[in-house]
Formats: structure tokens, C-alpha cells, sequence
């Protein structure tokens, strides 16, 4: 097990504590986090009670340090690859066009220069007549510039409303209309995208952009309708550096002001625009700064690279930004080196010590190194494995010679500097946190959703164990609610239950939806969220998720099969690229649609003498094949103490990406399963046809 050199053994004492008996038949005890036995924590300290007072708080305490640092675009360029298809029967070789980034090192800006960007910002808005009645949306990639907006916003009591920069045109309509927002920021890249909307969004009055965008496309914002204002955000820095910083004293926020309206991405239906105040952020600032305050460092660096407009993001750079703590913004598409040209991936010109990431990322990460493994020949494999075993063992002598002569390798792709990851977002399987913790860097789980800040629950490193999502963060309680269909009962050794909770980093309710807010299915009369997981606490005082209510299924046999906490197990299947299980109350088991990891996939059939120089499509089809991703998945389900029910009867193999675009999952990277089982259909019901 990895140890940090910031580690305080006991300092969490026994994890979580019993603060109140049950309230009534049916549910089990109220629980706290052991740091917050006596009280919920409600801020960092006295004077920070707004978003605003955390930025005014880092530049007096961490003034000339870097704090949010970027790279800029020097050249893009094109390579040609010839992809070899299979047409009609016949193999034909195209050729594509593959675009790459050359980026520049890092720039960054200090506390106190970022300071005043957003003071000129915020200037700039109040003199073109922003309100603190008005709404202003955030339609961007995650940047600094989006941090510069946002917070000038909400320095002058604005609310703003997200987006994610991967919603079609549908989403983005919705997140202006029903705040009815004044203004929005987005990229240029995305222009063309909200000129498609912008007759269908009468509100909207400006529009401020960064990058260079064509002048073409901004003569058609400004066609769309006289009204409409568009600014550069370099243009409207400038503007506000005119105006006098008095114009902001009287639109200073206060606690219970809405800071965010957030918009979930929405795995079922309409998006819902989550209502975050003030006081429910700062809250959780404080939250952390209790529970892990002591791990993060003026010496650590956080990579920040996944959407801000997804709560886990913005609360994490929120409490970076409180800490003093460097951020370097990176893009998915140019992590790794083997994303750009002529220059490191973000990971190694950066060289973070603290990642977030949601599961999907970090399956990418172990597939890649094993991958490379693989490709390294037998020798380097045989030698990796041995260091993992002897790691895993924790034999003195060869897990150090493990660490500095093989393992130093698998950290030098991620900078070398990498020592705390957290997990969010999903559930994260336990080959992959345990693979990651061994190899490269000591993976945490945390857990939490939009309505609770983007925090429930986080595991310290002190508390390190598999399996678990953590303590209760100091600013929220839980409660276990009675399951009684599915035998999850506060009743059950060991306590098991709907997670329930409340406190100051829990939300009140959705913009503009009284039919949710006065749900007792949801926000119970006396002030709890119910959060529709069911939870079970373990015997150290954390709490494990074992299942979604939603995505409970009854089988043909009355059993109930969990396909999310399914999906996360058979994840880690080295065959697999992503996963959809399915199944329908007439099935003895569920199926499973799966994108196989395609490089993995034609490893395992040249081992077995299979032709693997087919394409992905043809392999797909292939029942060979099929049968092949079939057994593996169901090797790790048996591994993992699967019943024979849980087992998968079947799998659909496909060529094709799930994307945000293809609206086969979120924005979140969360799988649409409606869709995809009504885009896989006929497949589906070929399955069941012949069980």
C-alpha cells in the first residue's frame, strides 16, 4: 500500500460515529464523519461565507504564487495514416487525415493578477447592466477563462448556469431558455453551434468569447437580432479596467445567494438544473480542508482537465484555489504524449502530484500501461509482473527494488510526481484501484452527486481499504432507508439501506421544478435528500455502495441483479473498451453490449492463433470472437464471487465510439441505457430470442 509522507495515522479516529438513533421503523441510525461528531462543519473559518471571499482570501494569503496555469496552440498538425477496411468482402486501404497539437510550456497567472482579472470582468458586466436578477450562462471547455468568468459572476451576485461544451444544440437551447439567461460565454470554436440557437434563446443579449474566431460568424451572432452584444472576453477586460472598482461594493453576495445553477447531465430525461448557494460551496471547502486539508500542499500541483461544468471539477478547483495550490490546465485529447507532436502531453509537461478523474479514465490508464506492457516484449513482461506481485506482497527488500527499477518507468509517463488520485463520478472496480495503487499512484474513492456539492462521502489515504467510498464529509450526515424488496435492510449485519442525506453542503432543491422540490420520494419534510444508492457501512466506519435503485432488475427468478455495480466489475475485463449491461424481467441473465479495447482484443486473438488483422467491424461479428470477450468477462464475474445469475448469457460486440455527441453517454461520460438499448434493439431481442 502506498504511504505519504502527509499521512496522520488516527487523525480520522473511528471513521464515523452514530450521532442520533433511528427516527423510525424502517430506517437505520444517523452517522457522522468522527471529525465532525460534535457539529457540521459549515465553512473553512470565520469571514469565508461566499465564492468571492475565497478569491479574495487566496490572493492576500497566496498572493505571487502561480495559480492557474495553460498552454497555447502553437501549430496544429496533420498526418496522413492509411486505414485498411473491409468493403463489401474486399479489404481496401483509405487514407485519413489525423489532426495533433503542438503546444506551448506552461503560462500561468498569480493569485493577485487573477484577482484582478476578475475584478475587471465583473466591472465590465455591472456597466453593461447585468443584474444580480439576471443569469449568466458558461458554455465552454474547462479553462482559465472559464474560472474568469464564473467568478466574476459570482462576485457581483450573478448566478450562472452551466453547460457542457458537448451539448447539441437541444441541451444548449434548454440551459438558456429555462433561466431565461442574459448572456453566456462560450468558445469560439463553439459559436457556430450557438448561432444555430440563438433565435430560439430571446433572452440572451451577450455573448463573450474567447480564441479567433472567424469574422463571418460573429457578423451572423449580430444578425440574429439588433439587440444582441458580442465581446471578446480581451474586449470586455478592457472595458471593465474603465470602470471604477467602486461600481462592485454594493453586489457583493451574500451566503444564502444562489451562486450556480448546474445542470446534471442528465443520464435520464431533460437535463435538471441543480440550485447551489453560496453557503452550500463553502461548506464544502471547509468540509475538506477538515478531512484532507493536511494532504494538500504548497509542494503539490493539480492537473485539471475534466468539464467544470460537472460539480466534482468545480468544487475540487474551488478548494485548490483556497489552498494556494497550482493548476495546470490540460484537454483530454492532449494528456498523453502520444496526443501531440513536438512537445509532452499535458501529464508530463505539467508533472501533477493530485489528479481527479472519473472511472473511465482510469481504465484508459491501466489498459494503456498494460498495453505497453504487452508491446515491451516477455522479458519486461515477466519482470512487470513480478514487480506487481512482489508490491502486492509488500516483501521489503523486492518491492523497493520493484518500485525504483520497473515501477519508476510505469510513473515517469504521468510526470513522475503523481501520489493521490481520486476516483468519482461512477464506480471504479477494484482490479483497476488496485492495479493503479500498486503500479503508479495511491487511488482514492470518493462519492457524491450535483445535489450534494459533489461530495457524500471521501476516503482519506489514512482509512486506505478497497471497496469503500469513505467517511461522510464533515458538512453532510447520512442515514440508511429500508429497501425491503431487495432485502437491503438497516436490520441487516452489516447495515445496509437507501443513502440518505442532509446538511450544509446539500442542496434545497431544481430551477423552476416544484414537482421535484416537493417530492417526499426526493427531499423529505424533515430535510433530507434521498439519494437513490443504496449503501451499506462497514465495520472501520466507512460506507460502501453496492447498488442503484434504478438499475435494480428483477430476473425471470425473482432475484435482483445490479447492473451498475455489474458494468463496473466487468470493466476491467482487458477486452473491454466500455460496457452496457442489460436485461429484462423475462431473462435468466443479463447481456451485455460491449466496444471491445481493440488493441487488447487483437493481442488475445494472435495468442490464439486467430486472424486478427481483420477490421474492429468484422471482428465484432465474428462469433469466435464474441465468445471470446464472452468467456473473459465472465472469468473476472467469477473471480469476483458472481453468481450464476449475475453471469452474462451473451454480448453484442461494436466498432463504434459511445459519445456525448452520438448521445450514447453524458457529458459526464455516464451511459445513456435507455438509448443504447434502443439503439441496439434488434440485437438485444436476438439474444433473448434463443435463451
Amino acid at each position: 500500500m502506498s504511504k505519504l509522507h502527509t499521512n496522520k495515522p488516527g487523525y480520522h479516529g473511528t471513521g464515523s460515529v452514530e450521532v442520533a438513533p433511528p427516527a423510525r421503523p424502517g430506517e437505520g441510525p444517523t452517522r457522522r464523519c468522527y471529525l465532525s461528531k460534535d457539529g457540521l462543519v459549515t465553512q473553512p473559518f470565520e469571514g469565508i461565507d461566499t465564492v468571492h471571499d475565497v478569491i479574495e482570501y487566496a490572493a492576500r494569503t497566496h498572493g505571487n504564487r502561480k495559480s492557474l496555469g495553460w498552454r497555447d496552440v502553437v501549430n496544429i498538425v496533420e498526418e496522413e495514416k492509411e486505414v485498411k477496411k473491409v468493403v463489401d468482402g474486399k479489404e481496401v486501404t483509405e487514407k485519413k487525415k489525423w489532426k495533433f497539437f503542438e503546444l506551448s510550456d506552461y503560462k500561468y497567472i498569480t493569485f493577485i493578477e487573477l484577482k484582478e482579472a476578475i475584478s475587471e470582468v465583473a466591472r465590465a458586466l455591472v456597466h453593461l447592466g447585468v443584474t444580480k436578477d439576471d443569469v449568466f450562462n458558461v458554455y465552454a471547455q474547462t479553462s482559465p477563462n472559464w474560472q474568469l468568468m464564473a467568478h466574476a459572476c459570482a462576485s457581483i451576485s450573478t448566478p450562472i448556469a452551466t453547460a457542457y461544451d458537448t451539448l447539441g444544440e437541444d441541451g444548449l437551447a434548454h440551459s438558456l431558455n429555462e433561466p431565461e439567461c442574459v448572456g453566456l460565454f462560450t468558445n469560439a470554436e463553439l459559436l457556430p453551434t450557438l448561432h444555430r440557437v440563438l433565435a430560439k434563446t430571446p433572452t440572451v443579449k451577450y455573448v463573450v468569447f474567447d480564441g479567433e474566431p472567424t469574422q463571418a460568424i460573429v457578423d451572423d451572432l449580430h444578425s440574429v437580432r439588433e439587440t444582441i452584444q458580442v465581446f471578446s472576453l480581451n474586449k470586455l477586460r478592457e472595458l471593465g479596467k474603465t470602470q471604477s472598482i467602486d461600481i462592485l461594493a454594493s453586489r457583493r453576495p451574500k451566503a444564502d445567494d444562489i451562486a450556480l445553477i448546474m445542470y446534471t447531465s442528465g443520464s435520464t430525461g431533460a437535463p435538471k438544473g441543480v440550485t447551489i448557494t453560496h453557503s452550500n460551496l463553502i461548506a464544502s471547502v471547509g468540509s475538506v480542508k477538515v478531512l484532507l486539508g493536511h494532504h494538500l500542499t504548497y509542494e503539490d500541483t493539480y492537473l485539471a482537465y475534466l468539464p467544470l461544468a460537472h460539480v466534482l471539477e468545480y468544487i475540487v478547483e474551488m478548494i485548490m484555489l483556497f489552498v494556494g495550490m497550482p493548476i495546470g490546465y490540460g484537454r483530454v485529447k492532449t494528456l498523453t504524449d502520444a496526443s501531440v507532436r513536438n512537445c509532452k502531453g499535458d501529464i508530463g509537461a505539467f508533472r501533477p502530484s493530485i489528479m481527479v478523474g472519473v472511472p473511465a479514465v482510469w481504465e484508459t490508464i491501466r489498459k494503456g500501461i498494460l498495453n505497453n506492457v504487452h508491446a515491451a516484449g516477455s522479458v519486461k513482461k515477466t519482470l512487470f509482473n513480478g514487480a506487481m506481485a512482489a508490491k502486492k506482497k509488500n516483501l521489503p527488500v523486492l518491492a523497493k527494488l520493484a518500485d525504483t527499477v520497473v515501477l519508476a518507468g510505469v510513473r515517469a509517463a504521468t510526470g513522475g510526481r503523481l501520489r493521490i488520485a481520486l476516483s468519482g463520478g461512477a464506480a471504479i472496480s477494484r482490479e483497476t484501484q488496485e492495479f493503479l495503487t500498486t503500479a503508479l499512484v495511491l487511488v482514492l474513492q470518493g462519492y457524491g452527486m450535483t445535489e450534494s456539492c459533489g461530495m457524500c462521502a471521501i476516503l482519506p489515504p489514512e482509512l486506505m481499504r478497497y471497496g469503500s467510498v469513505g467517511v461522510p464529509v464533515p458538512s453532510i450526515e447520512v442515514k440508511l432507508l429500508d429497501v425491503p424488496d431487495a432485502g437491503y435492510l438497516s436490520t441487516n449485519n452489516p447495515q445496509q439501506g437507501e443513502v440518505c442525506i442532509r446538511g450544509p453542503s446539500v442542496v434545497k432543491g431544481y430551477y423552476k421544478r416544484p414537482d421535484l422540490n416537493e417530492d417526499e420520494n426526493i427531499f423529505t419534510k424533515d430535510g433530507w435528500l434521498r439519494t437513490g444508492d443504496v449503501g451499506q457501512w462497514n465495520s472501520d466506519g466507512t460506507l460502501s455502495l453496492i447498488d442503484r435503485l434504478k438499475n435494480l432488475i428483477k430476473l425471470a427468478s425473482g432475484e435482483y441483479i445490479a447492473l451498475e455495480r455489474l458494468e463496473a466489475i466487468f470493466k476491467s475485463c482487458n477486452l473491454v473498451g466500455n460496457i452496457c449491461v442489460h436485461a429484462t424481467q423475462e431473462a435468466k441473465q443479463p447481456m451485455a453490449i460491449i466496444i471491445p479495447h481493440e488493441a487488447h482484443l487483437r493481442n488475445a486473438l494472435q495468442a490464439k492463433d486467430i486472424d486478427a488483422t481483420r477490421d474492429l467491424a468484422t471482428l465484432c461479428k465474428d462469433p469466435v470472437v464474441q465468445e471470446l470477450v464472452l468467456k473473459g468477462c465472465n472469468a473476472i464475474g467469477k473471480k469476483n464471487g458472481f453468481k450464476a445469475m449475475e453471469l452474462l448469457q451473451a454480448v453484442v460486440l461494436t466498432p463504434d465510439e459511445w459519445t456525448p455527441e452520438s448521445g450514447l453517454v453524458t457529458a459526464a461520460q455516464k451511459i445513456q441505457r435507455a438509448k443504447i438499448a434502443k439503439t441496439f434493439k434488434s440485437q438485444i431481442d436476438e439474444v433473448y430470442k434463443h435463451s
